[in-house]
């Protein structure tokens, strides 16, 4: 069960509490409690089978569909400013190769939270966006990309940077109370350093813009290492190096099948990567 819950994102006290849930609703005992932990009884695997059976129905009918009216097929996707270049510069193109008579339409939002409304409020069908999100959120771990230092030319740093080295340096960060503030406030206390916050907002125009006018540095993704360097600014890792897993993300129900295929095509891509 903890493999399990570890290898969905959620916590193992979620997912079972889901399985009891099922079944209750279905009024039959699909997992046996034993020494080792647990195993599918006889009426599980038949509820498996049957299951797999009525999906794979469900599938060739939704294939149907799209083949009949593919030319009109639009699939939605939220991803936060600093995912979208690799969405558009990878995924998509080779999502359009193997699909071009669906339209992609990306719904641009502010950070994770934005990109979770999205898919809650059936903005979009899928997600791109780094973990963790909220349980009731399917995932499907792609990378993990790696936070970088961004700095105006002339600051005399090592790279890599060590943790030590962020104590009392003049950073932009996300405005305090959300939830990527909390999560680098967290990284300062493990590390016992207190940097000197020069801006906090999570417009990330304001972000670079404070470091392209040497006000301050910035911690991002390594995806904006591109666009950061092409504004001449100087991008160094970290000591230890800090990462973190980037996943398409969606609600908990059938996905229609156009989304279906584009994760077919990440989870492709991320193998051969």
């Amino acid at each position: 069960m903890t493999d399990a819950a570890r290898s969905l994102y959620i916590a193992q006290p979620a997912l079972s509490r889901a399985i009891r849930d099922l079944e209750r609703e279905l009024g039959m005992t699909l997992f046996a409690r034993s020494g080792r932990g647990v195993v599918v009884t006889a009426q599980g695997r038949r509820v498996v089978k049957l299951a797999r059976e009525a999906l794979d129905a469900v599938h060739e009918i939704e294939g149907l569909a799209h083949h009949t009216g593919a030319s009109d097929a639009e699939l939605r996707i939220a991803s936060t400013p600093s995912l979208e270049p690799g969405l558009a510069g990878r995924l998509l193109p080779a999502y359009a190769a193997e699909h071009p008579g669906v339209r992609v339409q990306i719904v641009r939002c502010e950070g994770r939270e934005a990109v979770v409304s999205a898919i809650r409020d059936q903005r979009a069908d899928l997600g791109l966006t780094d973990l963790p999100v909220p349980a009731d959120l399917v995932t499907h771990p792609l990378e993990r990309q790696e936070i970088v230092l961004i700095s105006p030319p002339g600051l005399e740093l090592p790279n890599p940077v060590p943790m030590g080295r962020l104590h009392g340096m003049r950073l932009a960060l996300p405005a305090r109370g959300s939830t990527r503030r909390r999560e680098l406030d967290a990284m300062f206390g493990r590390y016992s350093v207190t940097p000197t916050v020069v801006l906090e907002t999570d417009e990330r125009n304001g972000w670079l813009n404070a470091v392209r006018a040497g006000r301050a540095s910035l911690l991002w993704y390594r995806g904006m290492a591109e666009q950061a360097a092409r504004a001449g600014l100087v991008v160094r890792s970290l000591e230890p190096a800090v990462r973190r897993v980037i996943a398409v993300v969606h609600a908990r129900r059938r996905l229609p099948l156009i989304a279906q295929d584009f994760l077919a095509t990440a989870e492709k891509g991320t193998t051969a990567a």
